[in-house]
This record gives structure tokens, C-alpha cells and sequence, in this order.
């Protein structure tokens, strides 16, 4: 594992930002946020009521996708853009309790996020954990970390889960999972998903609230048929693009998104 971002430097944190990692942390019950993030994520939640129960239905479509590729499709490779920080779980855990050689890299901007999966992921040489932003696809695959993990020469999943909202348009993020998708050999998988809203004022006051918030680190909420071009040329697997708590769940007792304020869309889809 590496502490930097290719050029030796660690990122300092800032604990009067907030950062969209630290959130998602608190959301789910988390201790590895200020009070900050704290402060921020319960002004959203009054806007959003529905906000926790919809990061803890994004995590769960996660657990889900990484079970599905690995069970079903035999992926044992995962790069994992965005990742945020480590919960109960994790990717790797998920991956390797399918089969001890699943290889994982996470990918996080956050200097919070290295230290803490750096600890976490100490004994465990078939993971790794880089700091890069997301966008950088050169940095990230010539990372040695990425070099020493990944076989391209094999099937990869790549996953954006609840990450593409904070590329703002000027970064194009359809743009970046193409490269990214590219780069992968075909029976690779994307798993993506961002925050939609079907309300134009929703859309533009949380998009404004959150871009405000953490001083540019944000894009946008976008609507449905934005993010389904991100997943042009790719065989969408069943069943389709949709609100994430819908996506394969466990039972039909598991948990749904209740309300429609705004909701987590997307799916996973294969490289043919």
C-alpha cells in the first residue's frame, strides 16, 4: 500500500470541511467523522429525511453487487473507485469469503480513508488501498499497487457506487467510467449508481447545498436518464437500471427506499 498520490505527499486533513467519506461514515453509524460532518449531514437529513436510510440501502446494494459478481460470475478482481471509509463488510471481505484470493483495490481521495485502511488492511496482501482522485485513470492503473493487484488480462469489476454525483459536469463524468471501461478486458462489470431526483428544485437546492458545503467537492444530482448513459455499450444485467434497494435483494423482506425525495439509481452491467 502507498500513502500518497504518486508524488510522495501525504494530503493533510482538513477538519473544517466536510468531507462526503466522513458523512457517508456517520450515516452508517460510523466514529471516523468530525463534528463538521456531522453538523452538515443533519442540516441534509433536514431537508432529506430519507438520507440515512438511503446510505445504508447504497451500502447494502454494494454487499450485494461484490456477492453477485463473485458468486455468480466469478469475478475476483475489484477496483473500487470512491470507496470511502472501512465498515463491516468491506469489498475484500465480502469477495474473499467467496474465494481467499480475490484481489481488491480501493480508491479514495481522503487522506482519512488511507490511514484507516492502511490499519485495517495490514495482514491482508491481496488488498490494497490508494489515495488518487477517481478521475486520474492513468494514475490509478499505473499505480504499483494497481499493477501488483489487478490482472488485466482477466475479468475486473469496477465500482462507482454513490460516487459520480460529486464529479461536477465539467469533469464529464460519463467520461470517466468509459475510460475506465476501456481499460477493462471484456466479461469485466461496472457496478454504478449516483443520487437522482425526479424534483428540478430538489436537484438544484441539494446539489447547491452540498457543492457549498464541501467547497467544490461536489457535482451534481442528476436525473434517471443521465445516469443510463453512463452504461452505454455495456449489457445491463437484470433487472435493468433501477432504485438500488430493488436490485437483487436478499428477500422480500429486505429493506426499500420509502420515499422518493431523492433515491440511489443504477445497476450493474458487463463489458461484452
Amino acid at each position: 500500500m502507498t500513502q500518497d498520490d504518486n508524488k510522495g505527499t501525504m494530503h493533510q486533513i482538513d477538519v473544517n470541511i466536510p468531507s462526503v467519506a466522513r458523512m457517508y461514515d456517520y450515516a452508517l453509524g460510523g466514529k471516523d467523522n468530525y463534528a463538521v460532518d456531522r453538523t452538515v449531514f443533519d442540516e441534509l437529513e433536514k431537508a432529506a429525511p430519507s438520507t440515512r436510510p438511503l446510505a445504508v440501502n447504497n451500502r447494502r446494494f454494494l454487499q450485494r453487487a461484490t456477492r453477485v459478481l463473485a458468486e455468480e460470475y466469478g469475478i475476483r478482481q475489484f477496483l473500487d473507485h470512491g470507496s470511502g471509509l472501512p465498515t463491516q463488510d468491506n469489498v475484500h471481505q465480502i469477495a474473499q469469503r467467496v474465494d481467499p484470493g480475490a484481489r481488491v483495490v480501493y480508491v479514495d481521495y481522503d487522506p482519512i480513508v488511507l490511514a484507516h485502511g492502511r490499519a485495517l488492511l495490514e495482514e491482508n496482501e491481496n488488498t490494497a488501498v490508494i489515495q488518487a482522485d477517481m478521475r486520474d485513470t492513468d494514475g490509478i492503473f499505473g499505480h504499483p499497487e494497481v499493477e501488483r493487484l489487478i490482472d488485466l488480462g482477466q475479468p475486473v469489476a469496477a465500482l462507482f457506487v454513490s460516487v459520480l454525483h460529486c464529479i461536477p459536469d465539467s469533469d464529464d463524468p460519463g467520461a470517466l467510467v468509459r475510460r475506465v471501461a476501456d481499460r477493462l478486458p471484456s466479461g469485466s462489470f461496472l457496478v454504478i449508481n449516483q443520487l437522482v431526483s425526479d424534483s428540478a428544485e430538489m436537484r438544484e437546492s441539494m446539489s447547491a447545498f452540498m457543492d457549498k458545503s464541501t467547497q467544490g467537492n461536489w457535482g451534481r444530482v442528476r436525473e434517471r436518464h443521465e445516469v443510463s448513459q453512463y452504461f452505454t455499450g455495456l449489457e445491463i444485467l437484470d433487472p435493468g437500471l433501477v432504485e438500488i434497494s430493488t436490485w437483487r435483494p436478499d428477500s422480500e423482506l429486505g429493506p426499500r427506499q420509502l420515499t422518493d425525495e431523492w433515491i440511489e439509481f443504477g445497476g450493474v452491467a458487463r463489458k461484452p
